[in-house]
């Protein structure tokens, strides 16, 4: 049995709530970040572990021109699909956690007590919340959740209220949290300030 020797604090939030801000201010505290999306899209990008089974899976016509997983076209297969958005998740998932595993060791092995995995759909998770040592969910108003992500990516507002559809309700990632950062009228300064109450915690 291999004994951990850094603390596991998962950080997680609806998609627009500033989670992986949050994350990387954490980082900046002096915690490694582990980036669950960021690994996700580097299995799905050309030459990634996971092309190969998509493509065998659900077609050419899945990957783009560049050998990347067409995420436009996926997204909308699954949301309109349960069952194939089932499917790439029983490709990717495991692939995931391969890089997550190895992102953290080598974290560890580089001396770092405490590592931050950035996971945005923990609490959607059977595996993760008994993974972790602790749980912040960075939470907001889902009006602001909306208008944030209207602003960086130009969806409209059905499009978005589909993501959110297929997330946990804030109840449910609250219910789940140590810590809850309330990221609804904050300046950069005050989530910073917060950032570094959780990572003191941890002796950072």
């Amino acid at each position: 049995m291999t004994i951990r020797s850094h603390i596991r604090l998962g950080v997680t939030g609806g998609i627009g709530s500033g989670k992986s801000t949050f994350a990387a201010m954490l980082r900046g505290c002096g915690a490694a970040l582990v980036d669950a999306d960021q690994l996700a899209r580097g299995v799905t990008l050309p030459g990634g572990s996971a092309i190969e089974e998509i493509q065998r899976q659900f077609g050419a016509e899945f990957i783009d021109a560049s050998g990347a997983l067409d995420r436009a076209r996926m997204r909308a297969l699954a949301f309109a699909d349960p069952a194939a958005r089932a499917r790439l998740e029983a490709i990717v998932h495991p692939l995931v956690g391969q890089a997550i595993a190895q992102a953290e060791e080598a974290a560890s092995a580089a001396g770092y007590e405490l590592v931050v995995l950035d996971i945005p759909l923990l609490t959607e998770s059977a595996h993760w919340p008994r993974q972790l040592d602790a749980v912040v969910v960075v939470d907001c108003l889902e009006a602001t959740q909306i208008r944030r992500v209207q602003a960086r990516s130009g969806l409209d507002v059905a499009a978005i209220e589909a993501i959110m559809a297929t997330q946990s309700s804030r109840a449910r990632r609250r219910a789940t949290a140590d810590w809850v950062i309330f990221n609804d009228g904050l300046s950069l300064q005050q989530l910073q300030a917060l950032a570094h109450k959780v990572a003191s915690h941890f002796g950072l």
